[in-house]
């Protein structure tokens, strides 16, 4: 299996991060200042696309340091764990120098490592600060609870929700209600392309825009009205019939509302622990804001649109079919998971995407999936990067992946994207390997 250590399969024509910014980057972002932003994604290509550098045609120089990590990734990826089918790439953050690559631009199956796709393009079209918000209205004797896409709801604040309700029902002398659940903002489908029957609704729930708790349940909608029904009866009003699905009337009064956590701390969180279900709702989300209806295929044009035209990263070989990274028709390379990954240290972005890279699990982090309870970065050749390697994982049946950043000991940031498919070998083994390849681009050598 050959191996390089040079740009000419790694570097994917991505331009390298300005020391002195440019006009016609200065122009863009004068204008992004005073342009919404689905506008401004979806009208064209940016002028940051337009500013790249003219793709590389000869590799460049190597430094010592470099250099060693191309020479131990070559020694550690020649490794019957990791099966014949592996993409891989290191690049340097800062000049966006590729330190080594493997079929980097091979299209593999990604696995979780879609969700930082997914981020990228949420936070873009949304903002960091945007929330979600769940409404009650009523009307001819009915309550219903409207879904907003916040995959965050709680029984506690269904219970504030119910509250407001029956303080509103009983000052105007009502004492028995109606309940229905309103999940109109998501039309259907609500399975992906690509999703096995056994994904749902353990690892998957189908897409609603209500839910409450995470419940993994077939109709997430009708499980949140049922808890608000319970909860109103709490607290005296008596519901009368059967909690139904419904579309709220355009005369309905507005009775309540809860709005979400900002979306920067809900990337932060669903990388973290990997929630696939605040994927897929991310991705309905961003299409609505984008302008477009909340689908899984609109979603991932927006993301596409995300990508390439605001951030200039190559879309080659690329195929995205939801936001979780559950699909198995899905197919990214890992060039363009770093490019993703690269955009997050880029100063230029870092208002934005920052919270990709804060929400990133650590080496031996518990509470996140590079947890000790997971078994990750705890062998010889990798423990010793603890603390120093930051990672999105992602696993499916046949697909192991791991894209992440660490500073190497030449004090430099390297942004990595590591993605195997096809490995007949235990998949804890297969973990392991590649925490051992991310230990090596950190400095770990054991």
């Amino acid at each position: 299996m050959p191996r390089i250590t040079s740009s000419t399969d790694a570097s994917g024509g991505r331009h390298r991060k300005p020391r002195a910014m440019s006009p016609s980057v200065r122009r863009a972002l004068l204008a992004a200042a005073t342009a919404p932003i689905a506008g401004s994604i979806l009208a064209g290509p940016s002028a940051f696309a337009a500013d790249k550098a003219v793709p590389r045609t000869t590799a460049p120089e190597l430094d010592p340091a470099e250099q060693k990590i191309a020479d131990n990734l070559n020694t550690r990826t020649v490794d019957a764990r990791l099966g014949s089918t592996l993409s891989g790439v290191v690049i340097d953050a800062e000049s966006d120098k590729a330190v080594w690559g493997h079929d980097a631009t091979t299209a593999l199956m990604p696995a979780s490592n879609t969700k930082l796709a997914t981020s990228t393009a949420a936070l873009t079209v949304l903002g960091p600060d945007h929330r979600f918000t769940t409404k009650v209205v009523y009307g001819d004797g009915t309550l219903t609870l409207v879904g907003g896409g916040d995959r965050t709801l709680t029984t506690g604040d269904l219970q504030a929700l119910a509250k407001t309700a029956v303080a509103g029902l009983k000052s105007a002398g009502l004492a028995s209600v109606k309940v229905k659940v309103d999940d109109s903002l998501f039309p259907e489908p609500t399975l992906a392309n690509g999703w096995n029957t056994g994904y749902y609704p353990d690892e998957v729930a189908p897409v609603r825009a209500l839910v409450v708790d995470g419940h993994a349940v077939m109709d997430t909608s009708l499980d949140a009205g049922q808890v608000f029904a319970g909860l109103l009866t709490q607290q005296g009003v008596t519901v009368t019939g059967d909690v139904t699905h419904g579309v709220a009337g355009p005369g309905d009064v507005p009775v309540a509302q809860h709005r979400s956590g900002k979306l920067s701390g809900i990337v932060e969180h669903m990388l973290k622990v990997s929630d696939n279900n605040i994927a897929e709702t991310l991705l309905r989300m961003t299409a609505l804001g984008a302008g477009r209806p909340a689908t899984f295929e609109n979603g991932a044009a927006v993301v596409r649109d995300v990508l390439s035209r605001r951030y200039g990263v190559s879309l080659e070989n690329f195929e995205m079919y939801d936001g979780s990274g559950l699909s198995r028709a899905t197919r990214i390379p890992a060039r363009t998971l770093a490019d993703i990954l690269d955009l997050t240290t880029d100063p230029r972005y870092g208002h934005t995407l920052r919270y990709i890279a804060e929400g990133l699990p650590v080496a031996g982090e518990a509470g996140a999936t590079l947890g000790p309870e997971w078994g990750r970065f705890d062998t010889a050749d990798s423990k010793c990067a603890v603390g120093k390697v930051s990672a999105k994982t992602g696993t499916l049946t046949g697909a192991i992946a791991l894209s992440g950043m660490t500073k190497a000991q030449d004090g430099r940031l390297k942004i990595f994207s590591f993605v195997e498919n096809g490995s007949t070998a235990n998949p804890a083994d297969i973990k392991d390997a590649l925490d051992g390849l991310a230990a090596t681009v950190n400095g770990c050598w054991a």
